[in-house]
């Protein structure tokens, strides 16, 4: 009985839809703040949302878009720093939460879609569908600074919050299942070199 209230308590939320809330991260980042955005319909959301050479694309590795956001964050800490990873690949990496909390760096801000469900492999349901309450997990890690967005109007002000606060912060949404209109294009080595372009720690090609 206890499973299932906990199990009403974080699934009764209103689902939101991830496209609207990537668009509506990425028009509040004015500062060359880093996105990292995990594998999946999460990376192609954040793609669809307008390019950024401060973005990074993650390929084909599962729950390591906030280890890499932690490190970013670490190696500039003058830059905000923002990692996007979904239920499932958190799920794949929830060591990483203590890591990052024992670290507390100020400048991180950690999203979580959550659709409870393995979607671009399809759709199997991932245990945030039942039993894992993802903010629980992460305050049980250390984050204080972790919460719910109850609706669209509540997550532009959590990130806003991320952004004039010192964080980690850790910011979860129940999401929709709806397919992204845009894919990533899969160049890694692109990926890689404009996003260190964009950070500022690689000169243009030509430059002296």
């Amino acid at each position: 009985m206890a499973g299932n209230n906990k199990q009403a308590q974080h699934n009764h939320r209103k689902v939101m839809s991830r496209a609207d809330l990537s668009k509506r991260l990425v028009g509040k980042l004015k500062n060359d703040e880093a996105v990292i955005g995990g594998i999946g319909w999460t990376n192609f959301e954040l793609w669809g949302a307008g390019f950024r050479p401060q973005n990074f694309y993650m390929l084909g590795s599962m729950g390591l878009a906030f280890p890499i956001a932690h490190g970013v964050a670490i190696a500039q800490p003058n830059r905000r720093v923002f990692g996007l990873e979904g239920d499932g690949s958190l799920l794949m990496q929830i060591g990483a939460l203590g890591t990052i909390a024992s670290r507390g760096p100020k400048n991180l801000v950690m999203i979580v879609w959550d659709n409870g469900a393995y979607q671009i492999t399809g759709g199997q349901p991932s245990t945030s569908a039942t039993v894992a309450d993802l903010v629980g997990l992460a305050r049980a890690s250390g984050l204080e600074k972790a919460f719910w967005a109850d609706d669209e109007a509540h997550f532009d002000k959590l990130i806003d919050r991320s952004l004039s606060e010192d964080g980690p912060f850790f910011i979860a949404a129940k999401i929709d299942s709806q397919k992204p209109a845009a894919t990533t294009h899969r160049d890694p080595v692109q990926i890689r070199e404009r996003f260190m372009r964009g950070l500022g720690v690689r000169k243009e090609p030509h430059a002296l």
